[in-house]
Parts: C-alpha cells; structure tokens; sequence
C-alpha cells in the first residue's frame, strides 16, 4: 500500500467514526440543518484539542504527517477499542511496517507441522497475510479441498469469499465472514505498506461484492475465541470451539485450532480409524 493509499484510509477510519458519534453523548444539541448524523469536523477537533483546519487535512488525506500524540487524542474522542487504536496508529505510520513477505506461500516449520499433526482436531497455520501454510489430517478431513488447491489460492480470507464449498460448509457465513474481514483489517497495520497486502485486497475486491461491502465498513476487531459450526457433506453439523495460538518462536505465524469436547458427536466422527485418537 502507498503512503498515499494510507492516508486515504486514514481519512476514511476518521471519517466514518466521526460519522458513527451520537451527538446527544456529547451533549450536544442536532442542528435543524445538518444534513447527516454525527458530530462536524470542527467538533471532533476542539474534543481533541487540535486545529480544526489540521483535521480536516487528515479526513481529506493530504500529504501531511499527523504526530502520534494527535491521532491518539483523535482515537479518544470516538472511544475507539484497543484494536481500533492500534489500526489508527499504524495508518499515521506508528506501527513498525513489516515488508513483503515473497515467502508467505512457504510451508510452517517442521517442528511447528509436527505440533500440527499431534493434534486430533482440526488446526491449520496461517502466516500474517493469511496464507494457509500448513495443516493437519483432521483439518483436511474437515475441509478437503485444502489438499488439491495450488498454493496461490490457499489464502483463508479468499477462500471464504470464493470458495462456494467452503461457503456451503458454514451456516452463519455471513456472521463468520463479518468476524474475518474486521479481524483481518485489525491485524493488517504491519502489512500497510506491503504490496501483497494491496493486491490481496483489490483481488478479493474485484472478485467479490460482498467483500467489497464489507471492507468499506471500515470495522476493525482483535480475534476472539468463539463457536464455529461447520456443516459437512458427510458428518452433517460439526461444532467447534475457535482459538488462535501465537509460537514465540514465530510470531509472524498463528496456528489456529478448531477444539471439540472429547465426548461430543464432532469428536467421535474424527475418532475414525484413519485419525489420530483424541485424549
């Protein structure tokens, strides 16, 4: 992404969160001719103490350079989640850029796929662009498909926008792809000036409108453990609990593990012969 292209970003985080403040939680009365909901530009810059003419600059994405006092007093009118903070910060430049990653198709470390095929429940690792970069042999028999896709199509956020198998298999797609896309922004600060990052974006955009829509919305979130159901063509409704691993070891890798109760229908349908048995 451009330095140019953040600073179109920039201004449209601020501008569609100025946009979303209820002006009656500041207090202050609703003009008989505003024309939208929200608070102006210039009542956003005196709750931050700074110029309104620099503001506005910033929402229009002019070639300056925001300090990160200012943008962390900007986040503070708003009340902008940690994530939310954390994303305005790496648009003005704060957060460390990583660059791009030629190797991100690369398979996880031996000793992490190792990790990976200990497991009997489903668990995959995905690298910071979410490339798909090793998986274990319940996660294939969960999702099939991942085995025979070339490696450039093995991305999880292109998958769940293109792949009508994989869209087939989840029943509140709409919900889980909502959780993706927000995740997906909240994490993609260190990726901001990375080519790869841009041609993802404008691949998923051109490919999908759904994806489209979703990335204008502009929400932003940190991953959070949560219940996933999968509905597959032969074990029908799997249930699962979500949880994202980090190794200290590779912090630019997440494994991500789809846990079941031991007990549970979903565990003895991997509890089949060619699987590892769980605990």
């Amino acid at each position: 992404m451009t330095v140019d292209a953040r600073r179109r970003q920039l201004g449209d985080f601020l501008r569609s969160r100025r946009g979303a403040l209820s002006r009656a939680d500041f207090g202050l009365p609703t003009p008989a001719r505003q024309r939208s909901a929200g608070l102006r530009r210039e009542e956003v810059a005196a709750l931050a103490g700074v110029s309104v003419t620099w503001y506005t600059w910033l929402e229009q994405g002019r070639d300056i350079n925001a300090s990160r006092q200012v943008l962390q007093a900007l986040g503070r009118v708003p009340r902008l989640t940690a994530t939310e903070s954390a994303y305005l910060l790496s648009l003005g430049g704060y957060t460390p850029s990583e660059p791009d990653r030629p190797g991100s198709g690369e398979p996880a470390p031996p000793h992490l796929a190792r990790l990976l095929d200990s497991l009997w429940f489903p668990a995959f690792a995905l690298s910071m662009d979410w490339t798909i970069t090793g998986w274990n042999a319940a996660y294939a028999a969960l999702y099939s498909r991942i085995e025979s896709l070339p490696a450039s199509e093995r991305n999880l956020l292109w998958l769940v926008f293109t792949d009508p198998h994989l869209r087939d298999m989840l029943p509140h797609w709409e919900q889980d792809s909502r959780h993706f896309v927000a995740e997906f922004r909240g994490e993609s600060g260190a990726q901001l000036a990375s080519g790869a990052h841009s041609a993802l974006i404008a691949r998923l955009s051109q490919a999908s409108g759904e994806f489209r829509e979703q990335w204008a919305d502009l929400t932003v979130e940190r991953f959070a453990s949560r219940r996933r159901q999968f509905r597959h063509p032969e074990a029908g409704l799997l249930e699962f609990e979500h949880h994202r691993l980090v190794p200290s070891d590779h912090p630019d890798l997440h494994l991500i593990a789809y846990l079941t109760d031991p007990d549970s229908a979903t565990a003895a349908w991997f509890r089949r012969a060619d699987r590892p048995e769980p605990p």
